[in-house]
């Protein structure tokens, strides 16, 4: 083989994703690890990314070399969801109601206003329920590491605050490419539009759609103050964000090493969970000074009539075990 030859193999292994092997054989891991969203200091997902890096290293040193990519850099999160299961993506943090696409027990942790604080959130994730969710999403490929958080989701638009189910009539939301989203929205009178993320600013500064659905923290880092007018504090979809490794990637790995990532991943999601509690306490000032019109909403009772049929509608696709045990634990 020429040198010209092997330079073009290991640069097309390169572009493959296939890096980390070549790298382990030199002595260094590279796990490159995924998000969508930005980088900021209170950027939920950049606080996990960070505090896996930084727990991870700190148990094995250089040997790992975790490399952050905000911003889509490694593609939006279904295909990097879809990079995991074939090991051409190592890691991600990945939005709840997307790793459902590929796991549809998933789904309990999106219906909405199951959870009525992040502490039933927490205890739900990490007792039996979020062991038989590891447990299924481990046969698709892809490794659940923690259940971290981005907040509880709330409504923001350019039409009208939403107090009331009928508020949301005729109003253009934007959805994750979820049933449990569009089926939300359907229910309570509203138009789901469901699209990709990377294409959702665009879409509410050029008026494709009226508003989104996001927690606090992605509506003031992602800086959506800056196209949409209204904020309602919904709370309707408690938002837990994975952070995923692929089973081949994590398999590839000596001993030591699996047991430091298992290690670092349960360190980093209690201390991204707090983090994540502390920064939200600030974002609604934050959001407020930049111009957006803030309302409580009173009667959330009405809102959960609305989409109560939705419980039996997805038992089968979700699991009845999963269902009444995410139920029970919320009691």
């Amino acid at each position: 083989m020429t040198h010209f030859t092997r330079r073009a193999l290991g640069a097309r292994v390169f572009a493959l994703g296939m890096a980390p092997a070549i790298l382990r054989a030199q002595g260094k891991t590279v796990l490159r690890l995924g998000w969508t969203s930005g980088d900021g200091a209170l950027d939920p997902y950049a606080t996990g990314a960070r505090l896996f890096k930084q727990a991870l290293e700190k148990r094995v040193g250089d040997r790992v070399d975790v490399q952050l990519f905000p911003n889509r850099a490694i593609g939006d999160e279904r295909p990097m969801l879809d990079g995991m299961r074939l090991g051409t993506v190592d890691m991600g943090i990945i939005t709840n109601a997307v790793i459902a696409q590929i796991e549809p027990a998933f789904q309990v942790n999106d219906m909405p206003f199951l959870f009525s604080s992040e502490a039933q959130g927490h205890r739900v994730l990490d007792g039996a329920v979020g062991q038989a969710l590891r447990t299924r999403l481990e046969s698709r490929g892809v490794l659940a590491l923690g259940y971290m958080e981005g907040g509880f989701r709330h409504m923001i638009n350019n039409v009208r605050p939403i107090v009331r189910p009928e508020d949301l009539r005729g109003i253009k939301f934007h959805v994750l490419q979820s049933p449990i989203y569009i089926e939300m929205f359907r229910s309570l009178g509203g138009n789901a539009v469901p699209m990709a993320w990377g294409e959702t600013f665009t879409a509410v500064q050029q008026g494709a759609v009226d508003g989104l659905e996001i927690p606090l923290g992605i509506v003031d880092q992602s800086k959506y103050y800056e196209v949409t007018k209204f904020l309602s504090l919904t709370g309707h979809i408690y938002s837990m964000i994975g952070c995923l490794i692929s089973k081949r990637s994590f398999d590839r790995l000596p001993a030591d090493l699996k047991t430091a990532v298992t290690e670092a991943a349960a360190e980093a999601t209690p201390a991204q969970r707090a983090a994540n509690a502390r920064a939200t306490a600030g974002f609604r000032d934050s959001l407020q000074k930049h111009g957006m019109q803030i309302n409580e909403v009173p009667d959330k009772a009405a809102f959960r009539r609305g989409v109560l049929p939705m419980y039996e509608n997805f038992r089968g696709q979700i699991g009845a075990d999963i269902i009444r045990d995410a139920l029970a634990a919320v009691q």
